[in-house]
């Protein structure tokens, strides 16, 4: 070989080791890496409600609901309304569902929140009926507009590939569970992924909230009053709202355990409980903390929230009509603390 010949050859391979770096590397992506992405850690399987769908129990416990509504009992109110044939209950829920809205929201809590925000839908009507409630206009007043399945399970989507909402959160959605379920069966034949959140006042029957093991992800609960006196009062007469929130809260437990997260902090996984301080310990928050520290593990999620605001008809009770002080608020924050808990969320004042 002359030193022509040479030089042509060694060009040769230098520019076979340059084009070769250039190229992309033609590498599958780890499963860590694609189960990150949309939001489970490699350890987690897919939501369980995948496999509802796959097996057709989705939506057969689906269709069981919906034929309910002829004597609806949906909720603890037991008013047996025929939804079907146009009578309404207490909730004052028609039989088609209806929304008042569904968007990213970034004012939940940060694990439903993340960078993407929680994709929340918001049903109209409820069967609690507070006097204070700050979303009076779509709970008690029905402000919204009817949709499909399919137009539901299209806003669901909407939030995963278009938003990249790190979950699908339901919100007052007792009395419209069978048409979420299903708008979920014709969504999840369609590509959604995300963990459900089944954000709900409490007030739930335990006969219902097993029509939900292994469709729900994380059960997002209020605990408002431990008094009956206090949820009779402010809620329509709602006297077993303490016992029976007691029951539900132990259900979703049983069902989902405590809050899993991925690595990035994102919920997957387990119940969030939230309770807000009312003035005047109208909600008793010092003996349900205690009934906690009992009942369920000292890891619970909890939300002690401070913004009560004395709107609708609380100014109608001069002892929910004022905002809660530093004092209320600390006392309570002190009282979890007191009793072990590890996984608060304290909001300032």
């Amino acid at each position: 070989m002359n030193r022509r010949e040479f030089i042509v050859s060694i060009s040769g391979f230098f520019l076979s080791l340059l084009s070769g770096a250039c190229e992309p590397r033609k590498s599958k992506r780890s499963f860590e890496e694609m189960a990150e992405k949309i939001n489970y850690p490699a350890n987690e399987s897919e939501p369980s409600y995948i496999k509802l769908h796959r097996s057709g129990e989705l939506r057969k416990r689906a269709e069981e609901l919906l034929k309910s509504l002829k004597e609806c009992r949906l909720c603890p109110r037991d008013c047996g309304a025929d939804r079907v044939s146009g009578e309404f209950g207490v909730c004052r829920a028609p039989f088609d569902v209806y929304i008042s809205s569904f968007h990213p929201h970034f004012g939940e809590e940060p694990p439903l929140v993340g960078s993407n925000g929680s994709g929340t839908i918001f049903f109209t009507h409820c069967s609690l009926r507070c006097v204070f409630c700050i979303n009076y206009e779509i709970s008690h007043l029905g402000e919204g507009y009817k949709v499909s399945y399919e137009e539901l399970a299209r806003a669901m989507l909407i939030l995963q590939k278009q938003k990249g909402c790190h979950n699908i959160n339901v919100v007052t959605p007792t009395h419209y569970m069978p048409h979420i379920l299903m708008a979920l069966d014709i969504a999840v034949s369609k590509g959604l992924s995300v963990p459900v959140v089944y954000n709900t006042c409490g007030y739930e029957k335990i006969e219902f909230l097993k029509y939900l093991d292994g469709v729900v992800d994380i059960y997002l609960p209020d605990f408002k009053y431990f008094s009956s006196e206090m949820a009779k009062k402010y809620s329509a007469g709602a006297s077993d709202y303490p016992e029976i929130t007691k029951k539900a809260f132990l259900e979703m437990h049983r069902q989902v355990g405590v809050l899993k997260t991925s690595q990035r902090g994102i919920a997957l996984r387990g119940l969030m409980v939230r309770h807000l301080v009312m003035p005047n310990n109208v909600s008793g928050s010092i003996e349900f903390l205690r009934w906690m520290s009992k009942n369920l593990p000292p890891d619970t999620y909890i939300n002690i929230m401070s913004q009560y605001m004395p709107v609708y008809k609380a100014k109608d009770f001069p002892e929910i009509a004022r905002r809660i002080n530093r004092k209320e608020y600390s006392e309570v924050v002190d009282e979890a603390k007191r009793l072990g808990f590890t996984n608060l969320e304290i909001q300032g004042m």
